[in-house]
């Protein structure tokens, strides 16, 4: 999946970044992947599970009762937008392919040059996150 491919296909205006074209949460890539497998994998449809607002696939039926057991662990932060731009007041959707995990939660980002903002100083950037995000999240469609 080429980055602008992902950037065009995806909702901006939905709390949880999903494919508009599929309805997908990252792209069909199974969230519990990245803790486990230590990499994004891509889920199956004989896996999928419906969560707010969007359709999550998962590689197994262990990961997709994992997520069911508690969302919040495995869901990326911020519904899948990049935390520098959520930050900076722009709701900027991630690609499942640039992502991060900074004490036990997923982050996806817009581009490699946010990724590496972001590993410079994690901490800073989910303040600056976190700041914003209420306020971002109320101009999103739940």
């Amino acid at each position: 999946m080429a980055d602008g491919q992902s950037s065009s296909r995806a909702a901006t205006t939905e709390r949880v970044v999903t494919d508009r074209l599929t309805g997908l949460a990252l792209y069909g890539i199974d969230p519990v992947a990245y803790f486990t497998e230590r990499a994004p994998r891509e889920g199956l449809r004989d896996y999928e599970l419906p969560w707010a607002g969007a359709t999550w696939r998962f590689l197994n039926e262990g990961n997709r009762a994992a997520f069911m057991r508690d969302p919040a662990v495995y869901e990326p932060r911020f519904g899948g937008y990049d935390p520098i731009a959520v930050g900076e007041g722009n709701p900027a959707t991630g690609h499942p392919s640039v992502w991060s995990i900074h004490e036990e939660r997923l982050y996806v980002f817009h581009s490699e040059r946010n990724r590496a903002r972001f590993a410079a100083d994690p901490d800073a950037a989910i303040a600056r996150a976190d700041g914003q995000w209420p306020a971002l999240l109320a101009t999103l469609v739940p």
